[in-house]
């Protein structure tokens, strides 16, 4: 059954790939209590993580209300691990929540999910694009462009009601759109490596409007695989 192993918050470190914030939050770590989950926008001024206790700072590209949760699952992760060649704990790759029985990447822009009983509302709204803080975090040389070629970027969620998560918590899939079948897997390519499927995102009003205005610019113009700039909560 789809649920949640466990709900990762930021250890802030120095960063030292962007000049000017000085800090990352990529370092996430799990922790043994419920987490109350709510949009950013509806949080404290300047909040732009979804998690209370959860930690941005470079807030120009990262967090706020279509990045408010970043799920990354722990089967791509053991997967990852093998490849690599070492140990990936939960939280490893800076996601809020690390899943089991749930394949991020075939989720539907606009899906939502119940995270537990009674727990938050949560709707699916854009891939991963990796950074070069993810690949210093790492320290994996080509780390951007090997986790582009995979293509296994994991998700992005909206708040769409509030709650609380924690560990152990069962995914539900409450409702998947109706009117288009563009997955996550298939928006990080278009964004990516495979700009033929551009098109495809024109119309997915579940879309951040930002990424669908750039899938119209590079789709009139003669597209060239150049990724949108990272948005990852770190």
């Amino acid at each position: 059954m789809p649920h949640v192993i466990s709900v990762n918050l930021a250890r802030p470190r120095p960063n030292p790939t962007k000049s000017g914030v000085g800090t990352t939050g990529i370092d996430k770590r799990p922790v043994d209590h419920p987490v109350a989950v709510r949009a950013p926008g509806s949080g404290p001024e300047g909040l732009v993580s979804g998690l209370v206790g959860d930690g941005v700072y470079d807030r120009h590209n990262h967090g706020g209300d279509d990045q408010a949760v970043y799920a990354y699952s722990r089967e791509n992760l053991d997967m990852w691990a093998l490849e690599l060649g070492r140990e990936l704990g939960n939280g490893s790759f800076g996601e809020n929540l690390t899943t089991s029985g749930l394949d991020l990447e075939a989720a539907l822009i606009g899906e939502r999910w119940r995270v537990g009983a009674a727990g938050p509302l949560l709707e699916v709204s854009l891939p991963r694009i990796p950074c070069a803080t993810f690949a210093l975090w790492l320290d994996e040389r080509r780390w951007v462009r090997t986790f582009t070629e995979r293509a296994l970027p994991g998700t992005y969620l909206r708040v769409i009601e509030p709650g609380e998560i924690g560990s152990g918590d069962v995914i539900t899939i409450v409702s998947r759109p109706a009117h288009h079948d563009l997955t996550i897997g298939e928006c990080f390519r278009a964004l990516t490596t495979e700009v033929d499927l551009l098109p495809r995102l024109l119309d997915v009003e579940e879309l951040p409007k930002y990424a669908r205005e750039s899938a119209r610019k590079r789709t009139v113009a003669t597209p060239v695989p150049v990724a949108l700039p990272e948005p990852v909560a770190e």
